[in-house]
């Protein structure tokens, strides 16, 4: 147990390392922040639908996925009533989508734990290895997702980072959960995952890409196509 909680701290704390390039660039990135927009965006989709509903979908039926996958868009939705509506009197634009691609991400990695513990639990030889590295990769970028929103809402380096790595937190608790109970927690991968995936999307599609667009179109769909095409090749790469 001690071990699997171990590896899922330090999957954790691989989100913060996403944080640093934008810690970095400093007041640069506000001039960038189109191209950083569009690649979150490009990373945040492309991770949702190769990471997330792919697999949930060799995992599990047509109609759980899609379950779980409205589930994760309605929650986005409410999320963002809860925080605040735009217009007058509400919280500031940047401070709102920091705040929606935190809780997201929050969220997200929950799923991401459990399919952690699962990989220890199972008697697939590498399989848990290869999980881990999957995962340690694919959060680096989800901790630039965060970064890039925290920085446009005033936030300093070491919130950026421990932002990046609260956006993980409940990875190694979500791990050793499921190495205890792999069975039952199995069968929820695939609804876990489909809902992970539909809050990341509407997440991109209502508040990233519109900001994006707004600040800048054309670095913005450069930033996407980077992004995207980054992921693809990660998840072609680790057989993702």
């Amino acid at each position: 147990m001690l071990e699997v909680f171990l590896v899922g701290a330090g999957t954790a704390l691989a989100t913060g390392l996403g944080a640093i390039p934008v810690i970095l660039l400093g007041d640069s990135a506000e001039r960038l922040r189109p191209a950083l927009l569009g690649l979150a965006a490009g990373v945040m989709a492309v991770a949702a639908v190769a990471g997330l509903l792919l697999p949930a979908l060799d995992e599990g039926s047509a109609a759980a996925v899609a379950g779980g996958g409205v589930a994760g868009v309605a929650f986005l939705l409410i999320a963002g009533r809860l925080l605040g509506e735009r217009g007058p009197g509400s919280r500031p634009a940047a401070e709102r989508l920091s705040l929606l691609v935190f809780v997201v991400l929050f969220v997200h990695s929950f799923p991401e734990g459990l399919a952690l513990g699962t990989a220890f639990a199972s008697s697939t030889a590498g399989l848990a290895t290869f999980v881990v590295i999957a995962i340690a990769v694919q959060n680096v970028p989800e901790g630039t997702s965060v970064a890039i929103p925290m920085l446009a809402a005033g936030r300093t380096p070491w919130q950026m980072f421990w932002g990046a790595v609260g956006t993980s937190a409940p990875q190694p608790f979500a791990a050793v959960l499921s190495f205890g109970l792999v069975e039952q927690i199995e069968s929820l991968l695939p609804i876990s995952f489909a809902f992970a995936a539909g809050a990341m999307l509407a997440l991109v599609a209502i508040e990233i890409w519109p900001s994006g667009w707004r600040a800048g179109a054309s670095p913005f769909v450069l930033g996407l196509v980077a992004g995207g095409a980054a992921m693809l090749a990660l998840s072609l790469a680790l057989g993702v």
